[in-house]
């Protein structure tokens, strides 16, 4: 996919490489059993599950608060007297995925821009975080193990570039327009939280059975690929043969009845929260063949 270089006025911080700089403290307490359990629920369902985990943990734990405390990130975003821009470019440009990342980032805020100023409603721009290894969110805790996510908290959309890799490596999808969608589905959740629609099914998930939770989770996870391929169709022109494959592989690499049959042996739809691979697939391209959010309504629809 051409996209045209990111705009230097984009929100963009650099947390880089924290390592292990968590301070748990105490003797293994909820924090501990959180952490423990990251890797294995993304494993399983993806970092939309993780998010659900870390909503779930604060209301029901004690508070993000109780994973302890974090050093500060550091942000190599520029001082205010230098403007938003220079920071921006500096981070964007230290290495080709960060870049690419800023690439799609911003091709997605100027499309959503658009969109929603022609509907006469008013745009947010989100923030777009970088951390390797272990960061820190609005949301909480930030590790690779969770994949990219974004925290409603800050509006920020949080990254370890290394993801890429794993998307090429183990999901088997590669190719610039995997990486375009992964950023542009975590875009779609800003959407979904300027809308109000984030925070309606946080309180179902809090309010309801653990299944109705997860329904409305997976309802979600498919608006915000159908927003995916909105953002791809109103960039259509940039887009060049074969990248639509390489979007409908990427997602059926990560749906839910795929990731539970590779890492358990069985699939269990009740636990689903991001949806099949036939569904994520049919919803991106609903989105792309439409090129209109009023498409994307899948709290009304047949699942």
């Amino acid at each position: 996919m051409r996209l045209d270089d990111f705009d230097p006025n984009i929100n963009v911080e650099d947390q880089g490489n924290r390592g292990g700089g968590f301070n748990l403290g105490g003797g293994g307490g909820g924090g501990g059993m959180l952490l423990g359990f990251l890797p294995l629920v993304f494993s399983k369902f993806g970092c939309g599950g993780v998010v659900v985990l870390l909503i779930v943990f604060a209301v029901f734990g004690g508070g993000l608060g109780s994973l302890g405390s974090l050093t500060a990130p550091t942000q190599q975003s520029a001082p205010a007297s230098q403007g938003a821009g220079t920071g921006a470019a500096a981070v964007c440009a230290s290495d080709p995925a960060k870049r690419a990342a800023c690439n799609a980032f911003s091709s997605a805020e100027n499309t959503w821009e658009a969109i929603f100023a022609k509907s006469g409603q008013r745009f947010q721009a989100p923030k777009l975080s970088f951390f390797s290894g272990n960061g820190q969110s609005g949301c909480g805790a930030a590790q690779s193990a969770m994949g990219p996510f974004y925290c409603p908290t800050d509006q920020g959309i949080y990254l370890d570039t290394s993801f890429f890799d794993e998307l090429a490596n183990r999901f088997g999808a590669q190719g610039d327009f995997a990486q375009n969608y992964v950023i542009a589905h975590e875009f779609g959740h800003h959407i979904q939280s300027l809308l109000g629609t984030s925070a309606q099914v946080q309180q179902i998930q809090a309010r309801g059975s653990r299944s109705e939770g997860n329904a409305a989770s997976v309802k979600l996870e498919l608006q915000a690929d159908c927003y995916a391929g909105v953002w791809a169709a109103q960039n259509r022109d940039r887009m060049e043969p074969g990248d639509l494959e390489e979007g409908m592989t990427a997602a059926q690499a990560i749906g839910d009845d795929k990731l539970q049959q590779e890492s358990q042996g069985r699939v269990v739809p009740d636990s689903f929260t991001h949806g099949t691979s036939a569904q994520r697939q049919a919803w991106l391209k609903r989105g792309l063949d439409s090129g209109d959010p009023a498409q994307c309504d899948t709290f009304n629809a047949r699942i």
